[in-house]
């Protein structure tokens, strides 16, 4: 196959069809004489790619101006990098089995994956995956500003599954929601204001929820509790807020001081103090939604579980507060273990070429960032400025790598911690090994 060597700018072919430049850097790639596919291996349809005529090849188009750029910048890739880019829908399982199989052959069947991260990582983890520190150059947009494009850090020193950067993306955090209405009743001073102050601290919470707990009627049982919500996400919370892990890399860290530090602070809200709802096995549901009914006043409130029509009192939004070994200013906001990627397969016929094609065609904004990142429905979930700058914070501090829960350890027993069932140290003894075994199979 003839190629022609040259320089290409990246992003600059949205300039052509929307009168946006952008210049982020300069790769020096090959393009080819004969059309190259490009083909992005996925679980679901995506939008728009060479196979699609119109814009209203997507049955769902809502936009149809956005719509009417992406597909036009696609046309401008085509011409600009000689390529066709086609989606191929191979299903959950089917992304699985192909990375599984083919890239182990040495005959990937896409030139992309877009990969959940519970399978993208180990798929990096294990060879699987081209590291693009070493096909791209260093003053590239991903190692620099990440204005554009971004990798996600899997503690190995090496840049395998990256995406495009969207503000939506940051916005997918899990902070503390809590009812306004109640904290003002009650006479405490608002979460966020503590929050600025830096006095936001476990303590400060477990004096609030002391105070927030009741017995409204009188007949001995508990109407409202100061906490409830989902064991999870409280755990991936306390956990970022202490700057403590579980299964963070080859080591597990479910014994670590900091750690063991979260367990007791759980044990001590659902078991000394009783100032959380007590689970419900039987509805994971009920045990974060009962605020709608008053029942709690601190839940777990990402933007997907905002009904801002249904509220009866006053929304607020801040971050977990910080543990006795955590820092405001640099723990991580989210657990970087979920959420989709892209990794190109090892065994992929020039490498810097398909990310360069990738990312150009991923960015059909060009310089226009507003156009990018419009964020109205997660504006509209928040209902406040104040509450969406707090859950945006989240994204924007970055991401902790944690597998704790992709690595299915059945002994992991929070719930009987959580009913006083089991003690931290017996959570902790009992897990530790299987934890390590389990980080010793993902690891090799």
């Amino acid at each position: 196959m003839n190629m022609l060597k040259r320089t290409i700018a990246f992003g600059m072919c949205a300039s052509m069809v929307a009168g946006l430049g952008v210049t982020a850097f300069a790769e020096e790639i090959t393009i080819p004489e004969e059309t190259r596919t490009i083909t992005i291996g996925t679980w679901y349809d995506h939008y728009y790619d060479s196979t699609h005529e119109d814009i209203y090849a997507n049955p769902d188009v809502a936009d149809e101006e956005t719509a009417q750029i992406q597909f036009d910048h696609l046309k401008a890739i085509e011409e600009k990098y000689n390529v066709k880019i086609e989606y191929v829908n191979l299903t959950w399982d089917g992304v699985i089995e192909s990375i599984n199989t083919s890239i182990m052959a040495g005959q990937p069947d896409c030139d992309i994956y877009e990969v959940d991260l519970q399978f993208g990582v180990p798929a990096a983890l294990n060879g699987y995956a081209v590291d693009l520190k070493t096909v791209l150059s260093e003053d590239n947009d991903l190692f620099n500003e990440q204005k554009y494009m971004f990798y996600t850090d899997l503690n190995n020193g090496q840049a395998n599954v990256f995406n495009a950067v969207l503000k939506s993306n940051l916005l997918g955090g899990y902070p503390l929601g809590y009812n306004k209405d109640m904290i003002a009743d009650a006479g405490l001073e608002d979460p966020q204001e503590l929050w600025a102050n830096g006095e936001w601290t476990w303590d400060k919470f477990l004096e609030y929820c002391k105070v927030l707990t009741a017995d409204n009627d009188g007949d001995g049982v508990t109407d409202v509790y100061g906490y409830g919500g989902w064991w999870t996400s409280m755990l991936d919370g306390f956990l970022l807020s202490n700057g403590a892990t579980i299964a963070s890399g080859a080591e597990q860290t479910l014994t670590s001081p900091e750690t063991g530090e979260v367990l007791d602070f759980i044990n001590t809200l659902y078991n000394v103090e009783k100032v959380a709802r007590p689970w419900n096995s039987d509805d994971w549901d009920i045990n974060n939604s009962c605020y709608k009914d008053g029942e709690i006043c601190f839940f777990i409130a990402p933007a997907w579980t905002i009904t801002p029509d249904e509220l009866t009192f006053e929304l607020g939004v801040v971050p977990f507060p910080v543990g006795p070994s955590g820092d405001a200013e640099t723990n991580k906001g989210y657990n970087a273990t979920t959420g989709n990627n892209y990794l190109i397969p090892a065994g992929v016929e020039d490498p810097a070429f398909v990310y360069t094609v990738f990312a150009d065609y991923m960015t059909w904004y060009g310089d226009d960032l507003e156009l990018r990142d419009d964020v109205e429905w997660f504006e509209n979930q928040m209902i406040s400025e104040e509450n969406f700058n707090m859950l945006l914070s989240l994204g924007e501090a970055g991401g902790e790598f944690d597998l704790w829960g992709k690595l299915n350890v059945s002994t992991f027993d929070m719930v009987g911690l959580i009913n006083g069932e089991k003690t931290p140290a017996q959570v902790q003894e009992e897990s530790k090994q299987v934890f390590q075994d389990a980080l010793d199979a993902f690891f090799k």
